[in-house]
């Protein structure tokens, strides 16, 4: 990053709060209207019955359940750069941190959604919450639907704690710059802050607690969520792999993800002496690496089916391959496999263009991946008389998916004109201290 000054700093981070540019009001409009359709579709889904959707015998799992793990991996890559880039201390994330904690935040709210849209009469969620209740319905805790609920509404609160921890001086800064109705709410939200040194230290303990805390989150909730197919029967799914597998998966999303974001927020926003090339230089370097685990746990999980001789095992991965959704995983392998190893081209991973466009390919790919996953092995299990397919998503499910996507990048668009998507205290610590006029 370009040595700035602290008010230097201070201008550029906050640049896109007094003037944001006529494309950020058109894609804000844009996103709203996807909201709409997404809107519509569920309404239409409730009044109509879960029909509209396309779930059928054997396939009860459709698309819901594959944005639901989809968008829990998309915030897993968030925890990676803001916590454990920052307890190893890597330069390169000080950029990056707060949009993807934001990231975070609201994509493990979109994914608590799928849930209950999944369960199509929304309102009887009441009777299957895991509380103490009069009618002693207990449900079953030994499912790992239930470890889900627990995990996730437990990486959502330490997230939101950790990204608003972080955001506190920042928003003290804010604070002295406005006037009126905004300056009264950050007032209240940066919680006194003043910057004395009892104030850093205490700040400094209570981030570097979140930051450890929320480590082993990133393993243990996606991990989690893959039991709930890694503990069923189910040819395809009843893998040990299964667990790391979907973290690297989930981080291997999320990393693209924070690309897809950031370059045009660096575009938008004039972020170039701060979102520099090296930063998104060393996301694609990282990128590889998932990449080559990816490449890895695919093979392995091939091999695996071949050795165990189990005529079930084999027969799910050879119809993966050459069945109807022969097309689909194929390009699931390309996309997470392949498409990531183009990064060894340094060309490629310092030009904005095949960034965003390789990232894109990859969240496509991952989006995939979880089809694959969670259709296909349902559909031919052990007993061959009922075997079937799922044939697609109808168009009430492409509404919901647009929706989902849509109050993602919504939500992210209003964090950027509200709140600083760049951390400018950490700017400011890697810069040398000032010395004082004699």
């Amino acid at each position: 990053m370009k040595q700035l000054s602290y008010q230097e700093i201070n201008e550029k981070v906050l640049y896109g709060f007094s003037k944001p540019v006529k494309a950020y009001w058109a894609v804000l409009a844009l996103a709203f209207v996807g909201i709409l359709i997404g809107v519509f579709s569920w309404g239409w889904q409730i009044a109509t019955g879960l029909g509209a959707a396309g779930i059928n015998h054997p396939v009860m799992w459709g698309t819901y359940l594959i944005n639901f793990v989809f968008w829990v991996g998309i915030a897993h890559s968030g925890t990676l750069i803001s916590a454990i880039l920052y307890l190893f201390k890597a330069p390169w994330r000080t950029a990056l941190a707060r949009s993807a904690e934001a990231m975070t935040v609201f994509a493990v709210m979109i994914a608590g959604l799928f849930p209950l849209i999944h369960l199509g009469r929304v309102w009887i969620v009441y009777w299957i919450l895991p509380y103490p209740n009069q009618r002693n319905l207990w449900p079953n805790f030994q499912s790992p639907l239930v470890f889900d609920v627990i995990a996730i509404s437990t990486y959502l609160t330490v997230s939101t704690i950790f990204w608003y921890t972080g955001m506190i001086p920042d928003l003290a800064i804010l604070r002295e710059r406005f006037k009126g109705l905004r300056k009264k709410i950050y007032t209240v939200i940066s919680l006194g802050w003043t910057g004395n040194a009892s104030q850093w230290g205490h700040h400094g303990w209570v981030y570097i607690l979140f930051a450890a805390l929320a480590t082993p989150l990133v393993i243990s909730v996606h991990s989690i969520v893959s039991w709930d197919f890694a503990l069923g029967i189910v040819p395809g799914w009843h893998s040990t792999i299964f667990a790391p597998y979907f973290v690297a998966g989930a981080i291997h999303s999320g990393l693209a993800m924070v690309l897809i974001l950031l370059i045009p927020l660096r575009i938008l926003y004039r972020f170039e002496e701060i979102l520099s090339m090296d930063i998104f230089e060393n996301v694609a370097k990282t990128i590889i690496f998932t990449g080559l685990i990816m490449l890895y746990s695919y093979m392995t999980e091939t091999f695996i089916a071949w050795y165990s001789g189990n005529e079930a095992e084999r027969g799910i991965f050879h119809w993966r391959a050459t069945g109807p959704y022969a097309f689909v995983f194929w390009l699931m392998f390309f996309c997470n496999a392949i498409v990531p190893l183009f990064f060894y081209i340094k060309t490629l991973r310092t030009r904005l263009v095949p960034l965003i466009v390789i990232s894109v390919l990859i969240n496509i790919g991952m989006w995939y991946e979880r089809y694959v996953i969670i259709l296909s092995s349902p559909a031919h299990e052990f007993d061959p008389y009922s075997w079937g397919r799922y044939f697609g998503p109808t168009i009430v499910e492409f509404g919901i998916l647009l929706g989902s996507f849509s109050i993602f990048f919504f939500l992210f668009l209003l964090f950027a004109k509200f709140l600083p998507t760049i951390s400018m205290t950490e700017l400011k610590e890697d810069l040398p201290v000032p010395r004082r006029r004699e």
